[in-house]
């Protein structure tokens, strides 16, 4: 079976753009899986400072421009959740990597494919 050169041309060109389209995903996806990586950890350091103070200590919370007195327990349910759903947020990412990396490795198997079998004529 012969397919013509414009037609594989064609179809190599398609390949590769998706293929460049997964890897800038992938480049975006891994800054937001250490973003949020840093999020957590951040999240934790605060949980462990904040566990470390006196139970009657004072605890404000940032909003906006101002400070708002917040019970610990408060802060420290708040941290927590928080901390779950950037896991969560991590674990998701996690997936779309894994699928943009094969989305990736099979583009380029397509190409390596296409130049094998046509003895290298697009």
């Amino acid at each position: 079976m012969s397919i013509p050169n414009e037609a594989l041309q064609k179809l190599v060109q398609e390949i590769e753009t998706r293929a460049a389209i997964a890897q800038r995903d992938l480049s975006v996806v891994k800054s937001h899986i250490a973003a949020k990586q840093r999020d957590v950890r951040l999240l934790q350091l605060t949980t462990s400072e904040i566990a470390q103070l006196p139970k009657d200590t004072k605890v404000y919370e940032g909003v906006g421009k101002m400070f708002v007195l917040s019970p610990t327990a408060d802060v420290e349910k708040r941290l927590s959740s928080e901390a779950t759903e950037m896991k969560s947020d991590i674990s998701n990412l996690g997936k779309k990597l894994h699928y943009l990396e094969t989305t990736h490795k099979n583009s380029r198997d397509h190409i390596d494919q296409i130049f094998n079998n046509s003895g290298g004529r697009a």
